[in-house]
């Protein structure tokens, strides 16, 4: 493995970037190694698809998901590139990787210096991508990685879909006898406010487009709902999403999910989903039964009293044209809100792990860039 110091043919960075480390960052910033430049990254032509895989404390089993996803896309032909990233593991899984990276020549070993949350590493990691087809998946053995090939041929073969989605056919996680009904209250909610059905809101196994995803991976939070994020963005934004059954084994290790906290966070980011997309649907339903209620009982309070309103039936009424007038307001500024335009400061592939200002083209935030410790790519 080459380190950074040596001649790799990437193109250059902006003025002052070294190869390898992040523009803006000077190498002796980052306390541990940065990125070499050979590899997968250096080809000409990037892959048909890119595997982002977040590990945190995956040591025990992290080289037999490996191992599984490789063998799959190596049957399979596909083109493919692997990016492995450690959120900052206190269980030794980045030395894990590090110690088997020689074996995967199309693993690239990316290290976070600080944890950050599946969803920051599915998102940087998507930024990172090559490949038209990106893959989320987890390394816990949980999901059955042996049919990525299958999930992206579907795409492949059906350019009307732009997300394929693994639908768990079982519920094997911590939690269990909780999790299912509060998830199934979750997705009841989602798919009343999406008006389409979802088999499964947040199923860690996915495939989709990586040029349709880009504008929304701002809008994706740090923890577990980002998987319910980037599948409320695309119902939201007429992007079809097919849903294929998959089996779901119980997960190797400690789970991460705390049962409170996050079921807490998936309904919260729904509704803001659908508020940043249709805030109607959130808002004016409870305007108009609130109106409704207020003048039932404004009927009733003038059979009692003539021409009387208590306060609160006032309050119920005003109250009901506030959260509309609001609803009507907040709809107004998403019909208003310009299209996104994702800043290019290169071509796809170009540039190193780090292109000119950001991988594909695509600028990354100067805190994304400070928050990897380091890049390293197989031979």
């Amino acid at each position: 493995m080459q380190t950074a110091h040596e001649p790799t043919g990437q193109t250059p960075g902006p003025p002052g970037h070294t190869p390898g480390h992040a523009p803006g960052h000077d190498p002796g910033d980052l306390p541990g190694p940065v990125a070499s430049a050979t590899g997968p990254i250096g080809e000409a032509v990037p892959p048909r698809v890119s595997v982002v895989l977040p590990c945190y404390n995956e040591a025990a089993h992290v080289v037999a998901e490996l191992e599984r996803i490789t063998a799959a896309l190596d049957a399979s032909g596909l083109t493919y590139e692997l990016l492995a990233i450690d959120d900052a593991s206190t269980d030794g899984t980045l030395q894990v990787l590090r110690d088997n990276a020689s074996r995967f020549p199309h693993l690239q070993v990316i290290a976070f210096r600080r944890n950050g949350g599946s969803g920051t590493v599915r998102r940087i990691g998507t930024q990172l991508a090559r490949g038209e087809i990106v893959v989320w998946t987890d390394a816990d053995m949980s999901y059955p990685n042996e049919q990525i090939p299958a999930l992206v041929r579907e795409l492949l073969e059906d350019p009307s879909y732009d997300q394929v989605v693994g639908a768990r056919t079982s519920e094997e996680g911590s939690h269990k006898w909780l999790r299912w009904p509060a998830k199934w209250f979750i997705r009841k909610v989602a798919e009343r406010l999406s008006n389409q059905r979802i088999p499964d809101l947040n199923s860690g196994l996915r495939a989709f487009r990586r040029e349709v995803a880009l504008p929304y991976l701002r809008l994706l939070p740090a923890g577990f709902s980002c998987v319910t994020t980037i599948t409320l963005a695309f119902m939201s934004n007429q992007h079809d999403v097919k849903y294929v059954p998959i089996s779901y084994a119980k997960r190797a290790g400690k789970s991460k999910f705390h049962f409170t906290r996050d079921a807490y966070r998936y309904i919260l980011q729904v509704l803001r989903m659908v508020m940043y997309f249709d805030p109607l649907k959130v808002l004016m339903p409870p305007a108009l039964w609130l109106l409704l209620i207020g003048l039932v009982k404004a009927g009733v309070d003038m059979v009692r009293h003539p021409f009387y309103f208590p306060a609160s039936t006032v309050l119920v009424v005003l109250s009901s044209l506030i959260i509309a007038s609001m609803a009507l307001l907040a709809d107004l500024v998403v019909r208003s809100r310009p299209e996104e335009v994702l800043p290019a400061t290169g071509t796809a592939g170009s540039g190193g792990p780090w292109g000119s200002g950001g991988p594909g083209g695509i600028a990354m935030r100067p805190a994304d860039r400070a928050r990897i410790d380091a890049v390293e790519i197989g031979p």
